[in-house]
């Protein structure tokens, strides 16, 4: 999965540039305590200002803020590359108090598919997708802030009332996740959680014909 790489990939890096910045920032202190500690004989300075020493100081705080900056959005931009060539499926998630829907708009299909849950008692709906595909998923909410949350993934996508987001995951191998909303929105915020399935392309065909000719909204496991 891009996201859980690129995530992992920006994720080490900006913690080691943290723990380089502290670790640098920690020894300069403690050579500043030991050297002015009291008995050291050491008076303190009479200059108010170094202005060199902080230009240098602004300096690589600036270099370091804007390589992040640049780092972090071209990664962003890579999360959600598309490949030429490569098929796109799209879903539309509707998220709701307190549960999930997931429309299969673009499906070579007889019947619209859906797939919609009440998130009680564990009955979570299913996300299928397939592998090797990009998926371009377009989120809305029905009443309040929402946030579509796949852990495993590493990726996060909040869904707002009357308004659309877009965003795109591709899966290298099946396999069935947990996700969950990570946005409170009520009293059983707790139970809107969901599953996603990625299957082969094969599979996936079968289980959208499958939608298609029994019941137009019902909840996949």
């Amino acid at each position: 999965m891009n996201q859980r790489h690129v995530f992992g990939e920006v994720f080490t890096l900006e913690t080691a540039v943290a723990s380089f910045v502290f670790v640098v920032v920690l020894a300069l202190l403690t050579i500043a305590v030991i050297r002015r500690r009291a008995g050291s004989g050491r008076q303190p300075s009479h200059r108010a200002e170094r202005n060199r020493l902080e230009s240098y100081y602004l300096g690589a705080l600036a270099v370091i803020a804007v390589f992040l900056v640049v780092y972090t959005a071209l990664a962003n931009h890579r999360e959600h590359e598309e490949k030429a060539g490569q098929p796109v499926t799209r879903v539309d998630v509707t998220a709701f108090q307190w549960c999930w829907k997931f429309s299969y708009p673009g499906a070579a299909v007889q019947r619209a598919v859906s797939v919609e849950g009440n998130c009680r008692n564990n009955r979570f709906p299913t996300l299928v997708v397939p592998t090797g595909t990009t998926i371009k998923i377009e989120i809305t909410s029905k009443d309040v802030i929402h946030s579509m949350w796949i852990p495993a993934l590493r990726y996060k996508m909040d869904a707002f009332p009357n308004h659309r987001n877009y965003f795109t995951l591709t899966f290298d191998r099946a396999g069935r996740w947990r996700g969950r909303c990570a946005e409170f929105c009520g009293n059983r915020h707790q139970s809107m959680d969901f599953w996603v399935k990625a299957v082969s392309p094969d599979e996936y065909r079968k289980w959208l014909q499958t939608q298609s000719a029994g019941s137009a909204t019902g909840a996949a496991v």
